[in-house]
């Protein structure tokens, strides 16, 4: 998790913010089915902010445990001072023992396995993790399906880029939809559930998160050749631009796909 495609800024950092609160009700929706109760103990792998630590800390009450592992140190710490709960520091790429073996009842990971070089590695440490009669719960993007209708050139624009970025440092943009398959291949097993979640909005609500993504994924597109400084700085205004031109556009996000799996006792 050292090589975050996204970057580590203040800028980014606020768009996962937002991005939490917009997929807050699917998460909360796996959660439910795979059965979080008052007294769980919790490992959110990937912390970042904390929005998911929150929710599991209201969850979990006051006799629960929640922790959260991610390699920011900083916004690991303060996701754990916000969300009243624990911080490990930790790669998940490579801490095999950063957290006890079978010591949380909820092992869950939100767009984690798609900035990982081996997401079935990650996937054994987390089930490595998970207490017998825990589960396991992991929810990543297939970030195939943002198009808009009719077509506007900033939205094809976006995907040649981002798309092309993650493309370019060996990260898998159709992940989501993987996840039986990568279940499977970690040793885990067909998940006993799986979610599938999209937003279909318009340009107008749609305009800003374009912007900030792209912004976060400029200076890897940039250095990977994808686009040159000229073309970066221009892109928000052009976006704005199409926003006002067609605000009643139809613009479809990336898919949220969830899977979970309860371990054996």
């Amino acid at each position: 998790m050292t090589t975050y495609v996204m970057g580590r800024t203040p800028e980014e950092y606020e768009r996962l913010r937002r991005q939490a609160a917009i997929w807050e009700p699917a998460t909360a929706r796996v959660l439910s089915r795979a059965g979080l109760e008052p007294g769980a103990r919790c490992l959110d792998v990937g912390c970042g902010p904390g929005e998911t630590m929150r929710l599991m800390a209201e969850r979990v009450g006051p006799t629960g445990r929640v922790v959260g592992l991610d390699v920011d140190v900083p916004l690991g710490a303060l996701a754990a001072e916000r969300s009243g709960g624990e911080f490990v520091a930790a790669d998940v790429t490579a801490d095999d023992d950063a957290v006890p073996a079978g010591g949380f009842d909820l092992v869950y990971g939100r767009l984690i396995l798609l900035h990982t070089p081996d997401p079935v590695a990650v996937l054994r440490r987390m089930w490595r993790w998970t207490a017998p009669g825990g589960v396991l719960v992991v929810q990543d993007y297939d970030m195939r399906t943002v198009d808009s209708y009719p077509p506007i050139d900033v939205v094809d624009e976006w995907r040649r880029v981002f798309l092309g970025t993650y493309a370019a440092a060996g990260r898998d943009v159709r992940l989501g939809s993987r996840l039986p398959t990568l279940f499977a291949e970690a040793g885990i097993g067909a998940p006993d559930g799986t979610d599938v979640a999209g937003i279909l909005g318009t340009m107008a609500d749609s305009a800003g998160m374009l912007a900030a993504t792209y912004r976060s994924i400029a200076p890897l597109a940039v250095a990977h050749g994808l686009i040159d400084e000229a073309q970066r700085d221009a892109y928000p205004a052009e976006v704005a631009a199409a926003a006002g031109q067609h605000p009643s556009a139809c613009a479809m996000w990336p898919l949220l796909i969830g899977a979970f799996k309860r371990k054996q006792r």
